[in-house]
């Protein structure tokens, strides 16, 4: 398959540095992405990292590559904190709600997936969980056992970091008692040692609990990640993807087992990329606070979804986030403008539907291809537009720069080319982009705030009656009804074909 437009540079973490794209397999570029541990809701945070990696995919897609996307969900292993004991973040949500803990694993799996849809981010080629794979995970172990890289406690088996070369490279440091903030077990050969399996402690009663060569136990959180991206992507893939809390710990000790899985110095992807924080100076984000830390929150503000999308969008991912309601708010009313200003266009031109609507609605996930979509829009292009895509292209294909791309998008909806041409550019950076611009119209940006007392006919009601009362002079009655619907969280807007819209509840 051939690249689309400028060279795609990516900043590979395990180098540290912005390096040009070059696939294993030209045909197909292979993915990995570590998924949520699903014990609660995903914050925001959390959220960032799968706008990040919908992006990275959204791009290869558009450049001409076809992708092979595997996420994992964790529903077992992940300790309750960085350090090498402890209890599983799953066995604690489950005795506090008071459920199977397969129950809370079936909850937050559809509450996670539910956020990417409605954040516009496509389903990966397979979501790979975790307890299905229990059994392929014992015998990786085993081949780790077998190979010298493991040692047997009391508390478990334990991967020896010494066994393999350059380990905590990723982190930017050798091994050393600092590397992976790993709390003390007796018997560890080195401070950074960490479990390949946990066995279950004498009257300890888990949910999760399986045989195993070791004992009765359960996995280490590392271990799914190795064996699920080796299982569908093979020894060695194109890109991994995580939040940049996995730099120094995680990822540094799933390419160690890759290694001695390996038994080469072969990491397991080529490229590892890691998207920084979203960062809250201002505690808006707190829970304990009734704060905004969700994205179901965020929407009870009366805040729509694609509007956190574009506020990622807007910064680069490798750069902190600084989360606020005023900037949630900007990113609102940029998105309201865009859909405005393609409102605007669409009126004024007709576009062959097959070609404009989101790609989601296109049956991405089931084959459709991003890069003939694109294809599609573009033949035919003026000069002028294709120096657009040019531009939009040099953004992206400069390691995912959006905060660069996105101002092309602008200047093409004020530039003086053809409304048809305009609508075609949109379409086809918007399938990169995933905002679903073609699609959203004003109305449906006006999320209803929860605990908002009237109903949208209600609100309908209230203007016709403050419409009427101007018409007879009776401006008390006028006034009345304005104050009402003002009171209720309403914007008024006269002259406007739309009247009115929910006002977002961004402060406190």
């Amino acid at each position: 398959m051939t690249q689309t437009g400028a060279p795609l540079t990516l900043f590979n973490s395990l180098t540290r540095e912005i390096e040009e794209f070059r696939p294993i397999d030209p045909k197909m570029v292979r993915l990995y992405s570590c998924g949520p541990t699903v014990y609660s809701t995903a914050h925001l945070g959390n959220l960032r990292a799968y706008v990040f990696t919908d992006t990275l995919r959204r791009v290869l897609n558009w450049k001409g590559y076809a992708t092979t996307h595997v996420i994992n969900i964790t529903d077992v292993g992940h300790l309750t904190s960085d350090a090498d004991a402890g209890d599983d973040k799953m066995e604690v949500a489950a005795q506090k709600a008071g459920i199977t803990i397969w129950d809370v694993a079936a909850r937050y799996t559809q509450l996670f997936k539910g956020d990417l849809k409605a954040l516009g981010i496509l389903d990966p080629s397979l979501w790979s969980v975790a307890t299905d794979h229990v059994q392929d995970m014992i015998a990786f172990a085993q081949v780790l056992e077998d190979r010298g890289a493991t040692y047997e406690l009391d508390g478990g088996l334990y991967f020896d970091v010494t066994k393999v070369p350059d380990y905590g490279r990723l982190a930017g440091h050798q091994t050393g008692p600092e590397v992976g903030r790993i709390e003390a077990v007796e018997g560890k050969r080195h401070p950074a040692d960490f479990a390949i399996w946990r066995k279950s402690a004498p009257g300890e009663n888990r949910q999760m609990e399986w045989l195993s060569p070791w004992g009765p136990g359960a996995p280490g959180w590392h271990l799914e990640c190795s064996v699920m991206s080796i299982k569908y992507l093979g020894e060695q893939f194109d890109i991994h993807t995580g939040g940049i809390d996995h730099r120094e710990i995680h990822h540094c000790n799933e390419i160690a087992q890759n290694q001695a899985f390996n038994d080469t110095a072969r990491t397991g992807a080529n490229v590892w990329m890691h998207n920084n924080f979203l960062v809250d100076r201002t505690g808006k984000m707190s829970k304990s606070k009734g704060g905004v830390a969700t994205l179901g929150a965020l929407v009870a503000r009366g805040v729509h979804p694609l509007a956190y999308r574009l506020l990622c969008l807007g910064a680069h991912y490798r750069s902190e986030l600084e989360f606020s309601l005023d900037a949630v708010a900007a990113a609102l009313t940029r998105l309201k403008r865009l859909v405005i200003a393609i409102a605007t266009l669409k009126a004024e031109a007709t576009l062959d539907e097959t070609l404009i609507r989101p790609a989601r609605e296109a049956g991405f996930g089931k084959g459709a291809s991003l890069d003939w979509q694109r294809k599609s829009l573009e033949d035919g292009l003026s000069g002028p537009a294709l120096a657009f895509v040019g531009r939009f292209d040099a953004a992206l294909s400069g390691d995912l720069m959006t905060p660069q791309a996105l101002p092309t998008l602008d200047a093409v909806l004020t530039s003086d080319l053809s409304t048809q041409e305009k609508l075609r550019l949109v379409a086809s950076f918007d399938l990169a982009l995933g905002l679903g611009l073609l699609a959203l119209d004003r109305r449906a940006l006006s999320v209803r705030p929860e605990g908002v007392d009237l109903a949208d006919a209600d609100v309908e009601a209230l203007l016709d009656q403050r419409q009427q009362a101007r018409a007879t002079k009776d401006f008390a009655s006028a006034d009345a009804a304005r104050d009402q619907i003002k009171a209720a969280g309403v914007e008024i807007m006269d002259g406007d074909p739309l009247r009115w819209e929910w006002r977002p509840q961004l402060s406190d």
